[in-house]
């Protein structure tokens, strides 16, 4: 049995692997301190996403308070479906009618940040790029054939994939760039290596871009945990408490040993 069980441990690492792709992740700085991040997360949620996405372990009137929105600012700029303040965060479109429009009913998005990880999902959100071979016209190297359209590409722009000018490094002497066709390098299989590039900008440029997607980001991590400032709060005391407690717990369990020693 317990030869069984060393073998599932060490099995588990390549069932997470193959579970999540080969996938180069971007590091995504998480600050759930960062009260206007979150509010402008929310803002691009509410009208970029939640058309086909609900977050229904959530409730309105809860977001608002947690990110210092007002009740009835949030119901003119981030409701958009007739319904209260108090209610879950559900949406109108059926599960039927998005199943047959997508191929698959949209998952709710309350948690995905807890299931995926914010590295996974800052990078989901910047890997679309255009394909004509897709329903959709768009594909994604996060999430290889992904069956929605890219919503945010108003704001972003034609991003393609192919051979462009990459940086290698910089020049000793002058600091300048270094700079090579991508192509230019095969992967492991020996095909030349491909990458994302803006082919047309959007509404916002690339760093404005970047900076958006962040901002969904923190927002769904918030989503997945609500309570994770109040809960490192706590904690700390709740350390604190204990430390304190050690010391007569300490010299109590030396008295009570006293006279066995």
């Amino acid at each position: 049995m317990k030869s069984l069980i060393a073998v599932i441990f060490a099995l588990l690492p390549s069932f997470v692997f193959a579970a999540g792709g080969n996938v180069q992740l971007n590091d995504m700085k998480v600050d759930l301190e960062d009260t206007a991040s979150l509010q402008r997360g929310a803002k691009y949620f509410a009208n970029y996403c939640m058309g086909c996405h609900s977050t229904k372990f959530a409730r309105y009137n809860r977001v608002a308070r947690d990110l210092g929105i007002p009740d009835d600012v949030m119901m003119d700029n981030l409701v958009f479906a007739e319904t209260k303040i108090g209610n879950l965060m559900e949406i109108a479109m059926r599960p039927e009618d998005s199943k047959k429009w997508f191929g698959a009913t949209p998952p709710d998005l309350t948690l995905v940040a807890r299931v995926r990880g914010a590295d996974w999902l800052y990078t989901y959100l910047g890997s679309f790029y255009a394909d004509e071979t897709r329903p959709y016209g768009y594909n994604n190297t996060a999430f290889k054939d992904v069956g929605m359209p890219h919503v945010l590409a108003g704001l972003q722009g034609k991003q393609v994939k192919g051979c462009a000018p990459v940086v290698i490094g910089f020049d000793p002497l002058t600091g300048q760039e270094l700079k090579e066709d991508s192509c230019a390098r095969t992967d492991d299989a020996g095909h030349p290596v491909e990458v994302l590039y803006l082919e047309e900008e959007g509404q916002l440029n690339a760093a404005e871009y970047d900076k958006a997607i962040a901002d969904i980001t923190n927002f769904l991590v918030y989503m997945g945990e609500p309570m994770a400032l109040e809960r490192k709060r706590i904690g700390f005391w709740v350390l604190l408490f204990l430390a304190i407690l050690f010391v007569p717990v300490y010299y109590l369990n030396r008295e009570f040993w006293r006279g066995i020693h």
